[in-house]
C-alpha cells in the first residue's frame, strides 16, 4: 500500500515519497537512484539532478497529487501544489472564461516557457483582456494537456531565457510524459459545487433565497431549490505497452470531462456570473522506438477538444442599446467556444562513437480558438436579429526544429559537461471573419452600414440614441479584423557545468535569438552550487532575459462595447501596425528585456528538508493594454481606442520556501509539508512619454497588474496512511489583493480629489484559508475509492460593492469564487 507523505517535494533535498507495494492509486515508486539518471530541466548535463542543480526545480509527481484532491484540471493543481504558481477562473472576461491565465512569480503568462518532454509547446491563439489577470498576455493552455497522460512536473523556478529562449523569463514548466508499461490505469470522478454562497445579496439575486436560475438552461429559467450546481464528470484511462525487447514503448491515454457551469450571486439587476461549461476530450501519445544499440525514434502529441460556454456581460432593460421585445426583462449573452489543440513532436536521438550525445527534433502546434455567441442579438436589426452567431475566431500555430549536441568529460577537473545547438521556430497567427450579423451595424432598412457617417442607423425611440451592430455579448470579427501574420526566428547557443569540486559546481550559458520582425537579442547567465557539509548547499544564478511580443500582441485588433459606470461605449482596439495607433504616439512593440538574480540554499536534518530560494526579476520594457483613448475626433465610429505598449517597468522580489517532514511509526506513515511564496512587485516607471500617464497606464490598470502578483501564499499539507487508508488535509492561506473598480471612469470632481476617488473604487479582498480533505480506502488490489472536499468549509472572497468588473460580487482572486466542491473517485490499475 502506497504511504504517500507529500502532495510535492522538491528532489533539491533528495525527498521522495515512499511506497512498499503497488496500489490502485498509482505505479510503483521510482527509486532514488533511477531518479539520479533522469535529465532534468535547467539543465543539459545528463548526470545533473535536482539534488546537485544550481537553481531551484520543483518536481511534482502528478499521480500522488491526482490521487490525494478533486482538482480537475492541471491550472488547478499546480495552484495549490506549487509555491509562486497562480491560476485564476474569470467570468464575464470573454475568451479568459475558457482558457485560465497562469503565472509564475507573478510574472504575465506568457513569462512562463511550457516544455513538454523537454520541447517547446505552443501558445493559446488567446490574448487576455478585459478584467483578467495577464491583461494584454498570451500565455500556454495548461489545461489542454491531460493530467492523466503526466508522469511529473517539472518546475524550473528561475529565469532561463539564455537556455531556453524566449518566455523563460519567469521559469520554466516541463511536463514529462507517462512511459508505464503492461498495466492499465484509469479513474472515474464525480463532483459539484454547493450554491450555497454566504453574503447579504439584495433580494431578487440569482442563487439566493429561492431565485435559482437553471444554469444548464439557454434561458434564464427558474430551477428552485437548487443546492448544488458545476457539476462536473471526468473518466480517464491510461495504457502502456512495449514494443521489441530493447526498451522501446508505446502509452495512450484518453481524458473525458463534462462540467456544467456554475452560478454565483450577481447584483440584482445582473444574471449570469460564474464559471464555464466545459465538454472536453483529450487523447495523447508518448512513444519511443530504438533503432540500434545507441539511437532510438521518438514521437509525442495528442488533440484536445473542447466545447465551452461562458456568461458575457449581462445587458439590462431598459436600456437605449437593447431591444426590449426580444429580451423584456434583460438578458446574459452566452459566449461558446470550439478550441482545438494539435501537437506532434518526433526526432532521433542517439550517442556517436566519440561521446557526443546528438538529438535532432522537429516539433509542430496549432490551436483554434472559434467562438459562437448564443442568446444574443445584433440590436440594430431590432425585432429581427437572430439570436445566435458564428463570431470567428483565430489561430496560432508554431513549428520549432532543434538540433541538440551534449558531451560529458569526466577528465576535466571532477566532471565538465558542454553543450550546444540550434533551433529554427516558425509561428503563425490569424483572425478569421465571422458570419455578417456577428459584426455589421445595419441602417433602418436592414442594409449593412459602409459609411456610418452617411447613413442612418436605427435609434432607440425612448432616448435617440443609436443602436449598436454586432453580437451583443461578444461583437464578431469582421474582414477588417482579418489577419494572417507570421514571423521566424534563429537561435544558436552553448552552455557548460564545470564540477571544481565535489563541493563546488559553476554553469554557464549564452544564447543569440535572431527575429524576422524585430532583430536580435544576446543574453546570458552564470549560475553555482556550493556544498557546505553534508546537510546545507548554497546556490545562486544572474542572468538576462528577453520575450519577443507575440504575434497576438502586435496584430490582434477589435472592435467592441465596453460597459462601465458612465455607460457602453464602442472601443477600438488597434493593432500595433495601424495608422490609428501611430496617430496616438503609440511606438512598435518591441522585446521585454529582463535581468534575474536568485540566492537560496537546501537543507536536509533527519526527517526534515528545507529549502529557501530568494529572487529578484527586474523587467524592462514591459508589454501592457493601456487604457482608453478618447478617439472621437477620428470619426472612425468609436469612442475610445486601446493599444498594446511596452509601456512599463517592473521590479519583482520574493522568497520560495518549501519545509518538508516525513516520519514512519510501525505501519504508520506521516507526512507534513509547508510551501510558501512571499512576493513584492513595484511598477518601477510607466514608459508614457508625453501622453497623459492616466489615460496610458494609470491607477487601475496598475492594480489588475499588481494582483497578478499576489502578496504571499502558503500551503501546510498534511498526510498520513496505514494499510488499507490514508488521509489527506491541506490548509491554503491567499493573501489580501487590492484592484480598482469602474469608479474610477467617473469624474474626480464628485470626489474632491484624486485620493478620494482612488479610496472609494479600492476593492479589497481580504486574507482568506482555505481548506481541503481527502480520504482514501483501497477497496482491493486493483481499486481504490476516493472522497473529499475542496474548500470544505465553502470559503469565498469578500464581497464587494456594485462596481466590479464582471458583473458579480468578486473578481478572479486567487482562491476563485466556486465555493466548496465536494467529490468522490474510483481509480482502477490492471
Amino acid at each position: 500500500m502506497k504511504k504517500i507523505t507529500l502532495l510535492l517535494f522538491s528532489l533539491q533535498f533528495g525527498y521522495l515519497a515512499a511506497q512498499d507495494k503497488p496500489s490502485a492509486s498509482s505505479n510503483d515508486s521510482t527509486k532514488v537512484n533511477q531518479l539520479q539518471e533522469i535529465k532534468i530541466v535547467g539543465s543539459r548535463n545528463s548526470k545533473r539532478t535536482v539534488v546537485n542543480s544550481a537553481v531551484p526545480i520543483d518536481i511534482i509527481d502528478v499521480k500522488s497529487v491526482t490521487t490525494q484532491s478533486g482538482k480537475l484540471e492541471i491550472n488547478e493543481l499546480l495552484q495549490y501544489a506549487a509555491p509562486s504558481f497562480n491560476a485564476n477562473k474569470q467570468s464575464g472576461s470573454d475568451g479568459a472564461d475558457h482558457v485560465d491565465p497562469a503565472t509564475l512569480r507573478g510574472m504575465g503568462p506568457d513569462q512562463t516557457l511550457v516544455l513538454i518532454n523537454g520541447k517547446r509547446r505552443h501558445q493559446s491563439s488567446l490574448i487576455n483582456l478585459f478584467g483578467t489577470r495577464g491583461r494584454g498576455n498570451t500565455g500556454t493552455d495548461l489545461n489542454a494537456i491531460p493530467a492523466s497522460a503526466i508522469k511529473r512536473i517539472e518546475i524550473l523556478r528561475d529565469g532561463a531565457a539564455a537556455q531556453y529562449g524566449s518566455d523563460a523569463i519567469a521559469g520554466v514548466i516541463n511536463i514529462v510524459l507517462n512511459d508505464n508499461v503492461d498495466e492499465l490505469t484509469g479513474t472515474i470522478s464525480y463532483g459539484a459545487y454547493s450554491t450555497k454562497a454566504d453574503g447579504n445579496f439584495p433580494a431578487g439575486t440569482p442563487n439566493t433565497g429561492d431565485n435559482f436560475l437553471d444554469t444548464n438552461a439557454d434561458g434564464n429559467k427558474l430551477a428552485d431549490g437548487r443546492s448544488f450546481d458545476g457539476n462536473s464528470i471526468k473518466v480517464t484511462t491510461n495504457y502502456g505497452t512495449k514494443i521489441g525487447d530493447n526498451g522501446g514503448f508505446a502509452n495512450f491515454t484518453a481524458e473525458y470531462i463534462n462540467k456544467d457551469k456554475t452560478l454565483r450571486p450577481g447584483f440584482d439587476f445582473r444574471r449570469g456570473f460564474g464559471e464555464a461549461a466545459i465538454e472536453g476530450f483529450n487523447f495523447f501519445v508518448n512513444a519511443a522506438i530504438p533503432v540500434s544499440d545507441k539511437a532510438k525514434f521518438y514521437a509525442f502529441g495528442g488533440r484536445n477538444f473542447r466545447n465551452t460556454d461562458a456568461y458575457a456581460f449581462t445587458r439590462n432593460n431598459p436600456s437605449p442599446r437593447i431591444v426590449t421585445d426580444i429580451y423584456p426583462n434583460g438578458f446574459t449573452p452566452r459566449i461558446t467556444s470550439l478550441i482545438v489543440d494539435n501537437s506532434i513532436s518526433a526526432g532521433f536521438r542517439t550517442k556517436t562513437a566519440g561521446g557526443w550525445n546528438v538529438d535532432i527534433s522537429n516539433t509542430f502546434g496549432k490551436n483554434s480558438f472559434h467562438y459562437f455567441i448564443k442568446g444574443t442579438l445584433n440590436a440594430s436589426l431590432e425585432e429581427a436579429s437572430p439570436t445566435e452567431f458564428d463570431a470567428g475566431g483565430h489561430t496560432l500555430s508554431q513549428n520549432t526544429v532543434n538540433l541538440d549536441l551534449s558531451k560529458n568529460y569526466d577528465s576535466i577537473l571532477n566532471g565538465f559537461n558542454l553543450a550546444f545547438g540550434a533551433e529554427y521556430r516558425t509561428e503563425q497567427f490569424t483572425i478569421f471573419a465571422g458570419e455578417e450579423g456577428s459584426y455589421a451595424t445595419y441602417d433602418v432598412n436592414g442594409q449593412p452600414i459602409t459609411d456610418p457617417l452617411n447613413q442612418t442607423i436605427p435609434t432607440d425611440p425612448n432616448t435617440g440614441d443609436p443602436r449598436p451592430g454586432g453580437s451583443q455579448g461578444f461583437p464578431g470579427y469582421s474582414p477588417d479584423n482579418v489577419v494572417n501574420r507570421s514571423r521566424s526566428n534563429v537561435s544558436l547557443y552553448a552552455d557548460g557545468e564545470l564540477d571544481v569540486s565535489d563541493n563546488f559546481m559553476v554553469s554557464s550559458a549564452l544564447r543569440f535569438e535572431n527575429y524576422s520582425d524585430f532583430g536580435s537579442t544576446l543574453n546570458g547567465k552564470i549560475a553555482a552550487r556550493l556544498k557546505t557539509g553534508g546537510n546545507v548547499n548554497f546556490r545562486g544564478s544572474i542572468s538576462s532575459g528577453f520575450r519577443a511580443p507575440s504575434l497576438a500582441q502586435i496584430y490582434y485588433n477589435l472592435r467592441f462595447t465596453n460597459f462601465s459606470s458612465t455607460g457602453a461605449s464602442e472601443i477600438l482596439l488597434s493593432p500595433n501596425n495601424s495608422p490609428v495607433t501611430q496617430a496616438f504616439g503609440i511606438g512598435k512593440l518591441n522585446e521585454e528585456k529582463a535581468i534575474n538574480g536568485s540566492l537560496g540554499f537546501t537543507a536536509s536534518y533527519g526527517d526534515f528538508t528545507a529549502t529557501i530560494d530568494g529572487y529578484m526579476v527586474n523587467v524592462k520594457d514591459r508589454i501592457v493594454l493601456t487604457g482608453y483613448f478618447d478617439a472621437s475626433a477620428l470619426n472612425i465610429g468609436v469612442d475610445q481606442a486601446q493599444f498594446f505598449v511596452n509601456g512599463v517597468d517592473t521590479k519583482t522580489t520574493g522568497l520560495d520556501v518549501v519545509i518538508a517532514w516525513k516520519k514512519k511509526i510501525g505501519d504508520n506513515s506521516f507526512g507534513a509539508t509547508l510551501v510558501g511564496n512571499i512576493n513584492n512587485m513595484k511598477v518601477d516607471a510607466v514608459n508614457n512619454g508625453t501622453l497623459d500617464e492616466q489615460t496610458f497606464f494609470g491607477e487601475r490598470e496598475k492594480a489588475f497588474l499588481l494582483a497578478s502578483a499576489p502578496d504571499n501564499k502558503f500551503s501546510l499539507n498534511l498526510n498520513y496512511a496505514r494499510k488499507w487508508f490514508d488521509a489527506g488535509l491541506a490548509f491554503t492561506r491567499f493573501s489580501e489583493v487590492k484592484l480598482l473598480d469602474y469608479q474610477m471612469y467617473e469624474d474626480v470632481a464628485d470626489y474632491g480629489s484624486f485620493a478620494n476617488q482612488i479610496k472609494a473604487a479600492t476593492d479589497t479582498y481580504g486574507v482568506k484559508i482555505v481548506t481541503d480533505l481527502t480520504l482514501g480506502f483501497n477497496l482491493s488490489k486493483n481499486t481504490k475509492l476516493i472522497v473529499g472536499s475542496n474548500n470544505l468549509f465553502n470559503v469565498y472572497p469578500d464581497q464587494q460593492d456594485d462596481w466590479v468588473e464582471a458583473g458579480g460580487y468578486w473578481d478572479a482572486v486567487q482562491m476563485g469564487f466556486g465555493g466548496a466542491f465536494y467529490y468522490a473517485r474510483m481509480n482502477f490499475r490492471f
